[in-house]
């Protein structure tokens, strides 16, 4: 599986141990985040990740900053993205079955980094469930 993950200075830890732990798992990964934590325009990371997940050159996208707020509206003005922010891995599995998210963001500043790496392994091992949900989803693009 392919994977775009981009952040900016407050997801730079977060994103290196979801690098690394993906990596393990065999997943395929984009780095398009920062590396430093000196002060970036998270927009600057979040496009790339959301154009991938728009062109379908990832399968999914990961983005994190410190309120994951940033990100997600950025991600979210892609017109096949369906970046949901989470914050526990039981709002991440119903991001996934009901709203067939496409893109994870992450709030680096207040999730503690074991229960973000559980957001995530929610989030790839979750199915969308389809049915009603795709028809609400299909009402979503204006």
């Amino acid at each position: 599986m392919k994977i775009s993950i981009g952040n900016d200075h407050a997801g730079t830890d977060y994103k290196n141990a979801i690098v690394a732990h993906l990596e393990n798992k065999g997943f395929t990964i984009k780095n398009y985040g920062t590396d430093s934590n000196d002060s970036v325009d998270y927009p600057d990371f979040v496009h790339p990740v959301a154009t991938d997940v728009e062109s379908k050159a990832s399968d999914f996208g990961i983005i994190i900053c410190g309120s994951g707020n940033g990100a997600n509206m950025t991600a979210n003005k892609h017109q096949s993205v369906r970046s949901a922010l989470c914050w526990t891995k039981e709002i991440t599995a119903l991001a996934r079955q009901h709203n067939n998210a496409n893109v994870l963001s992450i709030p680096a500043r207040f999730t503690a980094l074991q229960q973000a790496i559980e957001m995530v392994d929610t989030f790839f091992d979750t199915p969308f469930e389809g049915g009603r949900h795709q028809g609400r989803i299909d009402k979503i693009p204006v």
